[in-house]
Parts: C-alpha cells; structure tokens; sequence
C-alpha cells in the first residue's frame, strides 16, 4: 500500500512540469483577473477605469502643464477624458523599440512615474493605468495633440486595431482617451453621473485653479458641472461644513515644502460633536490614514495645550486630549511627494516617515502663530476642546454608573432581547424591531437557533445631536449596546461583536423611514465598522398582500403588484383580486412575517453600505441636524429613492 502511495506521488511529480506553467502575454493577466487591478468588476470597478484616466491629466496639473480637463459619458455609457496638458510622448520608446503612445497603453508598469524623470509626483494605480482601462475596454481610441500635429491610435480589448497614425496639423496640445467598458468584463455597464461629479468635485478642490467640466450626454439625463475652485481645500473644509455651524469665519490654511515635498492643510470648527479629517496623498484619498494624519494630530494637540498653559486658560496637568481637540473639527491634509510609499494596492494609507516630521513642523510652526495673531479664535477653539473634555469625563462616570446599575462586564442581557441559541457571530443575525406587536410575530416567527430580537420602543435619541454621556444613560440606546457587545466610539471592538447580521425592521412609512435614519446615525457616529464591514442590513417588509380565491401573494411596490395582480388574472381578466396594503409589521401574523421578512430563503435585505464616507457625512447631517431648510430640500429630492438608502 505505502509503495503504492509513493508511486502516485513520483507519478504526480512528473506530470507537474514547465508545460502546466501559464504564461500570461501582455494584458491577458489583466482580463483574467480584472479583479487584482481595478478592485472589483462590480460599480466601483467600472468607475475606477474613469478614474485612471483622469489620474493621468491630473499627473500633467500636478507638473503644472493642464489646467483644464474634461470628462464626459457619451450615449452608450462611452467614456471620454480630454486635457490640455502636453500630450503622451510618440515618439520611440527605447527599451521596446515602439511608440511610447503604444506602450503606456499596452504595457504593463509602463508610464512616466518610474524614476524617468516625466513626474516628481503622481498618483495612479502604481502607473498601470491607461493599459488596464484598455485591458478591460470593449474598445479604446486615443487622440494626441503634440509638437504641431495630432496622431491617434485605436485598440479592442486591449489589441492594436488601428496602429498609430498622424492625423492632421494642429496648434493644440492634449490627449483625448475615449473608450466602451467591456460587458464581459463587468457586472453592469452603465454609468453613475453623481459617483463620478463626486470624485471629480474632489480633484478640483485638490488641485486649485484646475478646471474640470464633467458632463453627461445620455439622452434624458443630460447635466453638466463645471467645477473649479480657486481656494483649493479651503473650499473643501467650506463645503465639508456646508450644512453645520462654524465657530469662526476663517478658515484656517497652513502649508510648507521640503525638497520636492509640499503639504498643505485647511481647518474650520463647527458646533458639532463629531471629527471630520479627510487626507489625500497626490490626490488620492487615504482614508486609513498614515503619516501625514499623524504628523497633524500630533502637532495639533501639542499647539492647543502649550497655547492653554502660556495664557493660564488650563490650569496644572488638565490637558486636553487629541479626541478633545478635533471633536467638531473639520480638516483637509493633502500632500503631495515624489515616491509616495502606500500600504497595500489600494493605497489606503501613507507610509512615508518623513512626511509626519514635515506636516508636524508646518502645524507646530504656524498654527502657533495663527492662534497669536487670532486670540479670539484661540480661545474658541480651546474652549471647544475644554468642553469636550469635561464632556468625556461626564461620559467616562455615566458608562461607569450604567455598568454598576446594570452589570455590563458581567454580560447580563438586555430585557428586550431575545436571543439566538448558536454563539459563532458569523453565524448570528439580530433583528431590531420597532413596537412590542411586531416583536411579538418576530419573536414567534423566528428561527430560535442563529435569529435574535431586541425590540425597540418610542422614538430614539438623535446622536447627531447629543454627546456620548447622553448616550450611554439612554433607556433606548443602551440595550442595543449591550446586546451588540462590542462597545461604542474609541471602545468600539468588532471582534466581540456578537452578530455579524444586524437587520433593521421598521413599517415602510414615515415613522420607520425615520426610526431607521435614527438608527443609521447612531452607527454611522459610533459604530462606523459595522457598515464599513457590511454588517448592516435593511429588511424589506411587502407593501401589498393580494388574494384570488385560495391563492395569496405579497408585492414589496406599487409596479410589483399590478404585476402579480395580472398574473393572479391571466386565466379571467375579469376575477376579483383582493388588494390589502399592510399597515404595518405589527399586523402581520408570525407565519406571515417569516414567510416575508425573516426566511434567509425568501426575504430580500438591502446591505448598508459606506460607498463615500465624507457624502455620508453631509447627508447625516443634513437629515439629523438643526437646520430644517436644507433637509426639505434632500427629502423633496430623494425621496423616491429612499427605499434604496445607500449611505
């Protein structure tokens, strides 16, 4: 028998050679695993192939050769990127003895960002770009404006169709990339106008004085924006604080070089409880963070204390923590650096040590003066911070008190709550219910082994508007803490989170588009990696419930049940349908409500998720704030879109 074994396995040896070793030629790699390249296949994929392209203009305004650029879905969802800036190189490139146009789009890690000199600083896909749109493009064609003449070159699927050609005489310079993405390649493709008015809104305030027109020439859906800010990210902490209470008029903008690196940074405070920090390294977002965050974080809090102690404002040890100094702060870091390090592909966080001495020596330095010649200011904003303080210590006895009265370490349960018999999270969902009627049904309803129910009552406390002493007191909040167990804000751990489906299950109405907002809130503020984890779940409960005879359906919209009424009549137009409209879950049988909304094999549930965290941020408070004005406005707005709440 073991000679056997060992025979087998010289055998398998031998059939594993160099013939079973794939070799991928040029940009097959990419259309075999688009995923690796562009993150997903899904929306933000093909939105992402936008986003190279104008990556590379962006480059050229960083070297300070475009000043405009222009972005444009054509009819058929067909994509086309133009700038003014100095064209892609023609001529031959001496390493593949081809066009370098022909290179930057057909091969890989090719561009001007390795050290040759095109760029001191850029962004991009670490410069493969241009050929991975082309990988993954149903067609592509490029036009180049450069040294008196226009040249132009066309590919499909990432092969030469057209080879490069001159196309006339021209005064311009410039590149237009215009390209169909590939259906075999993606989910969906069709294009969202607000995803990517959101992104290019974010270059322009990145990039000051830099024009970018983006428009959309589907018909129907024509809009056009032409986005330009002068101020830069001042104007970005402005419209980061459109919608909240600033504390003083200006902004506050400071920024330093050193060698090739420049950094630069806006901040405003607003009467709010929250911090809103948003940093970019050459123009890409970094929303984990890194060393520029660190750098500023660091400074700020050193700046703010050492002012408080020289004018006697904080009296011995009494500092002031870095939580303390940024709650209601809203702030914009952007740096821009030659060799930028990023952790991991998607560039999430920067890694570049000097950059945190930089940023920390620009905010040391200048803040300081800043809070000299603006002692009024000054004492705002410590104030602010000395607040938040006082606030936190207030928090720190409230969770003490609320432990003791109700033994929280010791992992007694809330009374609403009716849990599930397994103990694996992932396999774990909890449904947060409005009203002790509809907990009922779900309670009855139920599969007890791997469905829990915590049921809520009344109208809940809206965090948007409270600080975190006032939340662990409340009667209504403090349950779900306890039952989700993993804490909240700084303490927040998903590790001892006990459900990893948690499902809000409100009536399709008013009040539960409201309970369900209150709720979104409180995660979004508290508990963000829950929705960042797509841990959040939105049941959606039927509208309708419609009968002939012995046969009863359910309809979740208006169009699906004049559909199911059609069916239910195929046979006799003329039968009587019985339509009911479910007034809400409370009326529901237990039989009824798994059958709709519970039974993980016929129920549908919409995933929160957190696609654009600083938009979140703007409708939270807009929905959740105090002025009402701009509220009526995003309901009248969206209100036909709420049953698909996407945060």
């Amino acid at each position: 028998m073991a000679d056997n074994i060992e025979l087998d396995k010289a055998k398998a040896a031998q059939e594993y050679d160099a013939s079973q070793i794939q070799v991928l030629e040029g940009l097959e790699a990419v259309r075999k695993r688009p995923g690796m390249y562009i993150g997903s296949t899904s929306s933000s994929g093909l939105h992402h192939l936008v986003y190279e392209i104008v990556d590379n203009a962006i480059d050229e305004a960083l070297a300070g050769f475009c000043t405009a650029i222009e972005v444009v879905i054509e009819d058929g969802d067909v994509i086309r990127v133009s700038d003014n800036g100095r064209g892609i190189p023609v001529d031959v490139q001496e390493q593949t003895g081809k066009s370098a146009l022909e290179v930057v789009f057909t091969v890989l890690h090719a561009g001007g960002k390795f050290g040759g000199g095109g760029y001191k600083v850029s962004g991009g896909l670490h410069g493969v770009g241009a050929s991975v749109v082309n990988a993954l493009s149903e067609w592509l064609e490029v036009e180049v404006q450069r040294e008196g003449k226009r040249y132009g070159m066309k590919f499909s699927r990432g092969e030469i169709v057209e080879p490069i050609r001159v196309l006339g005489e021209t005064h311009r310079h410039g590149t237009t990339v215009r390209f169909k993405p590939d259906p075999e390649m993606f989910d969906d493709v069709v294009y969202d106008y607000d995803i990517l008015h959101t992104r290019m809104r974010e270059q322009a305030f990145l990039n000051a004085g830099l024009a970018i027109d983006i428009r959309d020439e589907r018909p129907g859906q024509e809009q056009r924006d032409i986005l330009c800010y002068e101020g830069g990210i001042r104007e970005f902490v402005r419209y980061l604080n459109k919608h909240k209470a600033p504390l003083h008029e200006d902004v506050i903008y400071l920024s330093g070089t050193k060698g090739d690196a420049i950094a630069e940074l806006a901040l405003q405070y607003n009467d709010g409880y929250n911090e809103t920090l948003v940093s970019f390294a050459n123009d890409i977002h970094t929303p984990e963070g890194g060393m520029h965050e660190t750098g500023f974080k660091t400074a700020l809090t050193r700046v703010i204390n050492a002012y408080g102690q020289k004018y006697n404002l904080i009296k011995g040890d009494d500092k002031v923590s870095g939580e303390d100094v940024r709650e209601g702060i809203a702030a914009v870091i952007s740096v821009k650096l030659p060799e930028a390090q990023f952790e991991g592909q998607t560039k999430q966080k920067l890694g570049n040590a000097y950059i945190r001495d930089l940023v920390n020596s620009i905010v040391g330095d200048q803040l300081a003066v800043y809070l000299e010649e603006h002692p009024q200011t000054a004492k705002i904003i410590l104030e602010k911070a000395m607040m938040a303080n006082r606030a936190r210590e207030a928090a720190r006895k409230a969770k003490e008190s609320v432990r003791r009265k109700t033994g929280l370490e010791s992992g007694q349960m809330p009374d609403k709550l009716q849990d599930c018999n397994e103990r694996d999270p992932s396999l774990c969902e909890i449904y947060i219910v409005e009203g002790d009627s509809a907990a009922g049904s779900a309670i009855q309803g139920r599969d007890s082994r791997f469905q829990a129910i915590l049921a809520m009552w009344g109208k809940m406390l809206n965090v948007e508007k409270a600080r975190a002493d006032k939340i662990y007191g409340n009667d209504k909040l403090y349950p779900l803490i306890v039952a989700l167990g993993a804490g909240i804000g700084d303490e927040f751990n998903i590790e001892k989170l006990r459900y990893h489906k948690i499902i809000i299950m409100a009536d399709a109405d008013v009040d539960g588009s409201h309970i369900r907002t209150l709720l979104l809130t409180f995660f979004f503020r508290y508990m963000r990696p829950l929705i960042e984890k797509g841990y959040v779940y939105s049941a959606v409960p039927p509208l309708y419930k419609l009968t002939r005879g012995k046969t009863q359906k359910v309809a979740y919209s208006d169009e699906q049940r004049d559909k199911i009424s059609q069916e239910l009549r195929a046979d006799n137009p003329n039968a009587k349908v019985d339509i009911s409209r479910f007034k809400g879950l409370g009326e529901m049988d237990p039989h009824e409500l798994w059958e709709t909304t519970m039974d993980p094999n016929t129920r549908s549930l919409r995933r929160i998720t957190l696609n654009d965290a600083i938009e979140a941020d703007q409708i939270f408070t807009v929905l959740m704030g105090e002025d009402v004005e701009p509220r009526r406005e995003w309901i009248e707005k969206n209100a036909k879109y709420v049953v698909n709440l996407d945060i």
